[in-house]
Parts: C-alpha cells; sequence; structure tokens
C-alpha cells in the first residue's frame, strides 16, 4: 500500500461520528492556511506537490473528510413504479417541449446586466432537445430549430465576451444559487479594483481572481456546441465550442475540483472530435491537478472527494461525468489511463450503490453521468468491473418515469431526455 492510502486509512480508522462535514474553528483555521499553499502546488509542474497538500487537508479533516456540507436526502422510489416506455417519448417529453417553447428567453441583443438565466440553461435545453430528437426522430422537426437558437444564442454571447469564453451575465442581484455565487464573485472583483477587467458588454469574461467559476457554464457550453455541430455539421458551432476549449485550457486549475471537471469533460471531448493532442493534453493535467488528487483512495468513503462541498451527490456526479468523458479517449498506453479508469470505478462505487440501498438523492446530474458511463465502450466497462451504473440508473428511471406520471417531474429536460433515449435504446 502506498502512503497516500496508508494515511487515509489511518484517518478512516473507527465509526464516522456524524453524517455531516461540520468544522470546528481549528479545522477552518488550519484549512485557510493550507489553501495559499495547495493554489501554489496546482500551480506547479509536480502533481506529488498537489497530493502532499491535499494529504495534509484530510488529516486536518479526519474523520469527517469525505461527508458534504449538508446532509444527503434519499427520496424512496414508489412502489411499482415503471421504466419509460419506448413507444411513449414524443408523449412522455411532450411537457418539457411545450415548457421549453413558453420560456424562449434566449434571444440575441439581450442586455446581460438583466439577464436572470446562466448559459448553462441553454446548454442543456441544446442537449435535451438533441437526446429528445435522437430517442423519438419525429421530434427534430420540432426541437431542433430550438436546439440551434440556444447555440446561436450561446455563440452571440461568446463573441460579445470576446476572450472565448462562454461568459456569465454580470447580473447583481440575480435570483438562484449561481447568481448568489456570482455576486460574492462580482463584490470580490470591486473590491479588488478588477471589475472593468472581468466585464466585457454586461458579460463577465474573464477571472482575474483565478475563482474558477467561468467553467462552469464554459464546459457545459462548449460540450452542448459539439454536440450541436454532430447534429448539424454546422461549423460555427464547432469553432464556437474549440474557442471555448481553448479558454478551458489556458485557465488555472483551482481548488474546487468539480470546477476544473468542467474543463476537463470540454477537453476531452474536444479531442474525441478534433484529435488534436493539445486538448487531450490539457485534459490530462485537469485530471491530474485538479481532480484526482481530491479524492479519497481508501476508507469507508473511498471514492467520495474529500472536501464537504465535492462530497455532496451532485458535484460529485458531475466528476464522474467528466472522468467517463476523459477514459473514453484515453489511448490504452498512455500512462494515466490506470489512474484514471481507477478514479472513475472509486466514484461510481462510492455513490451508486445507495440508489437501490436507500433512494435517490440527486436526479439531473447523476443521470447526466451515469448515462454517459453507461455508454462507454463495453471493453473500458470490462475494465473497470462491476460498478452498479445500470442498477442505479434502472432507480432513476423509474423515479423519473412516476413523476411524470403523477405529474409532478422529478428530473431536468437533459435527464427526462436521456432516460427516454436509453428507453429508446433498450427496445432496439
Amino acid at each position: 500500500m502506498d502512503v497516500r492510502s496508508l494515511l487515509a486509512l489511518i484517518i478512516f480508522v473507527g465509526v464516522l461520528p456524524a453524517q455531516v462535514q461540520e468544522l470546528n474553528s481549528v479545522q477552518r483555521k488550519a484549512l485557510a492556511e493550507l489553501k495559499p499553499k495547495l493554489v501554489l502546488a496546482l500551480r506547479g509542474p509536480d502533481p506529488a506537490a498537489v497530493t502532499s497538500v491535499v494529504m495534509e487537508a484530510q488529516q486536518v479533516l479526519g474523520a469527517q473528510a469525505g461527508l458534504p456540507e449538508v446532509p444527503d436526502v434519499h427520496r424512496s422510489p414508489v412502489a411499482g413504479s415503471k421504466l419509460f416506455m419506448a413507444g411513449r417519448v414524443a408523449e412522455s417529453f411532450g411537457p418539457y417541449a411545450d415548457h421549453i417553447e413558453k420560456i424562449r428567453w434566449w434571444r440575441v441583443g439581450l442586455d446581460p446586466t438583466r439577464l436572470n438565466h446562466a448559459l448553462r440553461e441553454p446548454a442543456t435545453i441544446i442537449r435535451a432537445c438533441l437526446a429528445a430528437s435522437r430517442a423519438e426522430p419525429r421530434l427534430a422537426g420540432r426541437l431542433l430549430p430550438i436546439a440551434r437558437e440556444c447555440g446561436d444564442f450561446i455563440l452571440w454571447a461568446q463573441s460579445e465576451a470576446g476572450t472565448g469564453v462562454i461568459p456569465f451575465p454580470a447580473m447583481r442581484g440575480g435570483r438562484g444559487r449561481p447568481f448568489e455565487v456570482s455576486e460574492r464573485y462580482l463584490d470580490g472583483l470591486e473590491k479588488a479594483g478588477l471589475l472593468g477587467a472581468a466585464v466585457t458588454k454586461g458579460w463577465v469574461s474573464a477571472d482575474p481572481l483565478e475563482d474558477g467559476g467561468l467553467q462552469f457554464d464554459n464546459g457545459l457550453g462548449g460540450c452542448a456546441l459539439l454536440e450541436l455541430f454532430a447534429a448539424t455539421r454546422d461549423q460555427r458551432y464547432l469553432l464556437g465550442a474549440l474557442k471555448a476549449a481553448d479558454w478551458a485550457a489556458s485557465a488555472p486549475v483551482v481548488p474546487n475540483w468539480n470546477y476544473n471537471s468542467f474543463s476537463m469533460q470540454l477537453l476531452a471531448q474536444a479531442y474525441e472530435v478534433t484529435k488534436e493532442g493539445k486538448y487531450l493534453d490539457a485534459a490530462r493535467r485537469k485530471f491530474l491537478f485538479g481532480v484526482r488528487p481530491g479524492q479519497l483512495s481508501a476508507g469507508p468513503l473511498a471514492g467520495r472527494w474529500a472536501d464537504g462541498h465535492n462530497a455532496r451527490p451532485a458535484y460529485h456526479y458531475i466528476m464522474v461525468r467528466a472522468l467517463a468523458a476523459l477514459v473514453r479517449v484515453l489511448p490504452k498506453e498512455d500512462a494515466e489511463r490506470p489512474a484514471s479508469l481507477a478514479c472513475l470505478r472509486l466514484a461510481l462505487r462510492a455513490r451508486n450503490p445507495e440508489f437501490a440501498a436507500k433512494g435517490v438523492m440527486n436526479v439531473d446530474s447523476s443521470v447526466e453521468a451515469l448515462v454517459a458511463v453507461e455508454i462507454l465502450p463495453p471493453a473500458i466497462l470490462a475494465e473497470m468491473g462491476p460498478c452498479e451504473a445500470s442498477e442505479a440508473l434502472d432507480v432513476l428511471e423509474r423515479h423519473a418515469a412516476q413523476g411524470l406520471l403523477q405529474g409532478k417531474p422529478t428530473a431536468g429536460p437533459e435527464a427526462c431526455a436521456l432516460l427516454l433515449e436509453r428507453a429508446a435504446l433498450r427496445a432496439k
């Protein structure tokens, strides 16, 4: 056993005292003192230096490493709920299609300082429309034009921002979690005198504080553009996606592991489309420095990320989705392939059994990630071994199908569309 695994095992000896990560003042102070050291290591050439700092942080966390910052809430599946029926894709997706057509807020020329919508929203709608159209080709006439509208809006915003990034609206006082995070970031920029340098035409277009949050929408938006290119062969979407990927490659690795994973996924998918080695090199670096180090490698919570934020199910599966994109494209002879497979395997085994044993604790991120895993090439799935991805997806699909049957959708449009596509593939 290597030193890293041994230390992690020592940390986890004994019974876990809690199910949520609640840090005392001593722990908070120690972690705050480690953060500059971690930031410096993330900039360097040696991933072992990052791992060393992370292990110090895990020792500070002790038995709380891997526990989420808020308690997991599991929703038990409804007894007798069934999987989606392949012949009823159009009917099942109908309420989502109606809602999407109704909102249609994405209009070129909008004032981003008054836009209470992040670009992750049209990115999600693109993927939802495309997945539903694949599941039921008769929907394409209705949904593909909407996907293109969203893609054109993203391209316009990217052009306005001018840095290649798919940006975030510089709206103050916005509603919702993304805008709460943005508000804190904009306040920090203002206090540092950097607001003007970070905002272009009402869009947050640069990250002088190296917070990393821009990687979220940039990653999701870039991946959606790649998928839209695959569906339409419109070169504009490919060029926009590659601009976003180039920005992601240049973005610094940050201490929030899930932020880095958005860039890792986009870079891996950009490599899959272009076969340009620079994208694979950048994706590999994001993995080595920005995703893998934060994961626990031993103990009862092995496979989770140690910090309370990234131990939450939603962020856990965001990183699973990115890892699936990476292992799909890494050549068999790649030196980091075993580590990436092990990282993905651990992550899946850490959380997947909970769906059958305890119920659903997250829907959208879990579906998106587990579908990406389930459709990996058979050789990769065989190499990873049992991970209960399909079993977890069955629980999620029954949960989503029951929600629709009751008129109370429990899955977002992208997750529902992916599950409907799964049902259609199952019927072939």
